[in-house]
């Protein structure tokens, strides 16, 4: 199987939809998956995208397999979900940007510092300790001395963040993706991620601090200064895919099997 590039994986996905109101927090700057963490750099401006870029996600649209049995239901969410996104999500995206971009960075570093707890828990259940030591040094770090996780001292120190879930750690067992789902709101998923997302759910300490409205409240926040951040993203599938359907759906794929690899 073709593994996504970095670059690539940019572009395929869904800046709002992948992640709005689900139990797991993302990354910063702005928190796309790992590869995206510099997103806001990478992008390119208003949608274009070069030629050989356009090459690499053809020809991964040609390798990348996953069954998709309920593929015209799936079709009608991702229109809704579009719809959602042009219409509502992205403007109030757009209207978070008068808030200077360091200040909406460094909300998105202290939500992802929420997250910790569960990375932590997923690092340990697929026996990956170090991954689990750096991510308790960062959330004690970056807790104290980052002022709740508003700046990152950690990754000064040499502690780089990891990117890890429940969905993953059953891939690491064994558990294969199933087949390709897509989730209201949530977007691009699959049986093994949803369940996955569930479980991190529940894990997730704004569930227990916060009343269940405040929770789905932050969700939504957390989500829309991170779309705040993207640069056009999904836009730029849109304009150049000839199915952004499929595009996003092998992108994803990709991206989690490479991390479950990892």
């Amino acid at each position: 199987m073709v593994r996504i590039t970095g670059r690539t994986a940019l572009l395929l996905i869904l800046p709002f939809l992948a992640g709005c109101l689900a139990g797991k927090p993302a990354p910063t700057d702005p928190p796309l998956p790992p590869a995206l963490e510099n997103a806001g750099e990478e992008n390119p401006e208003e949608g274009d995208l070069p030629d050989d870029l356009l090459l690499e996600l053809e020809e991964e649209m040609e390798t990348v397999h996953i069954a998709d049995p309920i593929e015209p239901l799936n079709r009608g969410i991702f229109w809704v979900n579009d719809k959602l996104y042009f219409y509502l999500f992205k403007p109030v995206a757009k209207a978070l940007r008068v808030i200077p971009e360091p200040a909406r960075k460094s909300v998105g570093k202290a939500f992802d510092n929420i997250g910790a707890p569960v990375r932590v828990a997923n690092c340990v259940l697929q026996a990956k300790m170090e991954c689990a030591t750096t991510e308790l040094g960062r959330f004690v770090l970056n807790s104290t001395v980052g002022l709740g996780g508003l700046f990152d001292p950690a990754r000064g120190e040499g502690l780089e963040p990891h990117d890890e879930d429940f969905g993953q750690t059953l891939g690491v067992y064994g558990l294969g993706q199933g087949f390709y789902l897509v989730l209201p709101v949530l977007g691009p998923s699959s049986l093994r991620d949803g369940i996955g997302k569930g479980v991190d759910g529940f894990g997730d300490p704004l569930r227990y601090l916060l009343g269940t409205g405040e929770a789905i409240g932050a969700k939504v926040a957390e989500r829309e200064n991170w779309l705040s951040l993207d640069k056009d993203s999904y836009e730029s599938i849109k304009k150049e895919a000839l199915d952004p359907y499929l595009t996003i759906r092998n992108g994803y794929v990709q991206r989690r099997e490479g991390q479950v690899g990892k």
